[in-house]
């Protein structure tokens, strides 16, 4: 009889045992990281007997949950990736809204700017048409120092951000630790233990939305956690704590990621560190928000300087040479030119601009291999250039230097990431617009060709005397002509320029034998047929013709802007579609990891009913032993 009581007693605790762990998956059903649980039946070995083995009822081994470490780790590592572009996409949105189109666009003001100088070509000598071109030009420099200001809050919000996620971070290895050290007292027991478990897989997962991270198990319970491919973030109980530094040359503008182990920092590559929101936060930094910042700097350098080089070949209404328009941006400052902290002072290298037609929107690095050789590497693409004599000329740039270098020697060169920053409006009054040009053109009144005047452009500026010398470029046929300045016949051809030092002027048509063409200073009284400088707009159709000037990659001055916002644009749209494919991928993954481990409602239901069903069988079966021992019992005691 006490056999029969005992494989009952069994069965009903196991099925309340059963019972239990379905209501505790009921219960955690929207507990984030909880993973089903199941409790494991064991047949308890039979009794022999003469008749055979007797069953001795069931005893519940262990409780065990349901869960794919392969999953479980596919889904973190691709949630980690999806919140590294998801980061990304978020700051591109950002700094693709910082350069807006349309009326209130930097284009927009770069437009209006050079078109007022087409009313002051109309009337040279109107103040209100001069006033209205300066006022152009000073809003002009106003959006562009205001484009600058908003990239600088960018980078601090991109910096605060970086610095919170990666406390966060800190935080959570801590806590992977902490849960490393209570998994590892409780494997003494025997069992394990599913809830510590399921927790620090959960801490795993999160920090995978900050950073990528692998996992190795350990003998004792624990698991160490990596970053960086081999860098140890959590190793059983201890923590290297993560922080943001500079990089190698000390650049304000861009954020490295560094680890600490036992006093020893080491500055990790983010091309190394896979997905997670401060790996898409680092190349947002530093790569996406460095390119925009550089293409703001190249157009307001670009504008800045070709415009003023052309003002400074006008003369204004008092015949005095042009003033600068904008002030004068100086490239060749230490924050443009770093180098490492480390490196011994050797050379000093110097930055100026050769021609502003060929920059490109980059940083560079000089690597130095002797004393006046190297390689340079253009670091928004990576194109490698050597060199074997300095001074260099690279994209418009020149990069000289005082004193040898040392092999091994390597500068950061910066040319453009502060260039918008302080430019402004730089003039006087309106009567200070140098809007005449310097040099006129005459055409001799006994031509007969069908010779005409296309272009004629000043090269340099001498207003007051000695005046540039009268040069006549005669005609000796239709495909010829001799200079009063140089000894020799030429050929002429139509539409090419003929040039000297101080004035290019280009003629079309067909002239004749005799016909002639003389060059000469608009001041000088005494040959210019008495010109009024006053009157001539010729240096505000130079100022006007910089717009078609082919500038920003082979597109006009005017388009360049355009062609900054559609480069901001297809980072945009790329970073998006590929936080849209990789949000997908982690959504299924998720969906399949929570199809083993999650909390199927029905199921558990179902369970409930399963297993009620057989904990009153089994209390059923205790009350029928009970039955027919007290019905024995009475029996015996007749």
């Amino acid at each position: 009889m006490s056999g029969i009581l005992n494989v009952a007693t069994r069965a009903l605790m196991a099925n309340q045992t059963i019972l239990q762990t379905t209501g505790n998956n009921i219960a955690n059903v929207n507990t984030p990281g909880y993973s089903r649980q199941n409790a494991v039946l064991q047949t308890v070995e039979g009794q022999f007997t003469g008749g055979g083995y007797i069953g001795k009822g069931v005893d519940v081994v262990t409780i065990q949950r349901n869960y794919s470490a392969f999953l479980t780790r596919q889904s973190a590592l691709a949630g980690a990736t999806a919140s590294g572009d998801s980061a990304r996409a978020d700051k591109l949105k950002q700094l693709e809204a910082l350069f807006p189109g349309g009326t209130n666009g930097l284009g927009a003001s770069v437009n209006d700017m050079l078109n007022a100088f087409a009313d002051v070509a109309s009337a040279p000598t109107d103040l209100t048409a001069r006033t209205v071109a300066l006022t152009r030009v000073d809003e002009a420099a106003s959006r562009m120092r205001s484009a600058s200001t908003t990239l600088d809050d960018l980078q601090l919000a991109v910096k605060q951000e970086l610095e919170q996620k990666v406390n966060a971070v800190n935080s959570l290895a801590n806590s992977i630790a902490a849960v490393n050290d209570q998994i590892a007292r409780a494997q003494g027991t025997g069992q394990q233990p599913n809830d510590l478990l399921d927790r620090r897989d959960q801490l795993v997962r999160e920090l995978n939305k900050y950073i990528q991270t692998s996992s190795i198990p350990a003998s004792d319970g624990t698991m160490g956690i990596f970053i960086g491919g081999s860098q140890a973030l959590v190793l059983g109980t201890s923590v290297a704590p993560l922080s943001i530094v500079k990089d190698d040359f000390g650049d304000p503008l861009k954020s490295k990621l560094a680890i600490t182990h036992t006093g020893t920092t080491t500055t990790l590559d983010e091309n190394t560190l896979g997905g997670g929101e401060v790996t898409g936060l680092l190349k947002f930094q530093n790569t996406d928000l460095a390119e925009g910042r550089n293409l703001l700097g190249r157009l307001t350098l670009a504008i800045s300087t070709s415009m003023n080089t052309q003002h400074a070949l006008g003369l204004d209404l008092d015949g005095n040479p042009g003033g600068k328009l904008f002030t004068a941006t100086n490239i060749n400052t230490p924050s443009n030119i770093l180098k490492p902290s480390t490196q011994a002072a050797s050379t000093i290298l110097t930055l100026g601009i050769a021609d502003v037609t060929k920059f490109e929107a980059s940083d560079y690095e000089i690597t130095f291999t002797g004393a006046a050789a190297g390689s340079i590497t253009r670091k928004s693409d990576g194109v490698v250039t050597a060199f074997t004599a300095v001074p260099i000329t690279i994209d418009g740039l020149t990069i000289a230097a005082a004193g040898a270098a040392n092999a091994g020697d390597r500068f950061l060169i910066k040319p453009f990431s502060t260039a918008a920053s302080d430019i402004r409006a730089e003039f006087s009054t309106p009567r200070a617009l140098a809007v005449a040009s310097p040099i006129a053109g005459k055409m001799g009144t006994t031509n007969t060709g069908s010779l005409q005047l296309a272009s004629l452009t000043a090269k340099t500026n001498t207003p007051t005397p000695p005046h540039p010398a009268p040069v006549t470029i005669s005609f000796t046929g239709a495909n010829s002509y001799t200079r009063s300045d140089v000894a020799g016949t030429f050929t002429f051809t139509s539409g090419q320029a003929i040039a000297s030092a101080d004035w290019s002027v280009v003629l079309q048509g067909v002239p004749k034998a005799g016909d002639t063409f003389t060059v000469v200073g608009i001041k000088d009284t005494a040959n210019n047929n008495g010109i009024d400088f006053k009157l001539n707009a010729g240096n505000a159709s130079s100022m006007m013709g910089l717009r078609d000037k082919a500038m920003f990659d082979g597109a006009a001055l005017t388009d360049g802007y355009a062609s900054m916002i559609a480069q901001i644009g297809i980072r945009s749209q790329s970073a998006n579609y590929a936080a849209e494919v990789s949000g997908t991928i982690a959504a299924n993954l998720e969906t399949d990891r929570t199809g083993v481990s999650g909390v199927n409602l029905d199921e558990e239901a179902s369970k409930l009913l399963q297993y009620q069903q057989a904990y009153q069988a089994s209390a059923k079966v205790i009350q029928i032993a009970q039955g027919i021992f007290d019905t024995l019992i009475q029996t015996m005691s007749r």
